[in-house]
């Protein structure tokens, strides 16, 4: 029986931000964050359009960890909102600008990587498609017609993710 993946636990909510310091300062590390993960999901971008799938899928633990660490900011951020609209007006435009442009970069780098699932899905799809075709026998209708492969006696192919 294999064991099962460790998973952290999730952090404990922080409390809401009660003073114009702390606002900065949770404004400030959704800056960093949004600025570290936009980065990685950038370079995420490059490599997939690049075809260099494999490199772009060795960032997927930094993803992970700045997404997780993001999660608990925008969870913070949302208890803190009321204080930060009567207090920090001007900051919370400024983090929701800067929201907006992260929001349409993620938009960006999901339409690539969706893009790349259909393309990988559909190279694979034509090669179970052709390997059928060649390990069916070749038979004709009596209206002289190629038939094709009955469904239930083709054979579903197996791809390796390890290599």
């Amino acid at each position: 029986m294999t064991p099962k993946p460790q998973t952290q636990p999730a952090p404990a909510p922080l409390p809401p931000v009660t003073t114009p310091g702390d606002a900065r300062k949770l404004a400030d590390g959704m800056l960093d964050t949004m600025n570290a993960l936009l980065s990685v999901i950038e370079r995420e971008t490059e490599l997939v359009r690049a075809g260099k799938i494999r490199d772009g899928m060795a960032l997927e633990k930094q993803k992970s960890e700045l997404s997780r660490r993001y999660a608990g900011e925008i969870s913070r951020f949302k208890n803190s909102q009321p204080y930060m609209t009567q207090s920090v007006p001007d900051l919370l435009a400024a983090l929701q600008r800067h929201h907006e442009m992260f929001r349409a970069m993620l938009q960006v780098n999901l339409t690539v990587l969706a893009t790349a699932h259909a393309v990988s899905e559909g190279i694979v799809r034509g090669v179970s498609a052709e390997a059928q075709r060649r390990t069916m026998p070749q038979t004709y209708t009596a209206t002289g017609q190629r038939s094709g492969p009955p469904r239930q006696h083709t054979t579903p192919i197996a791809v390796s993710r390890s290599l």
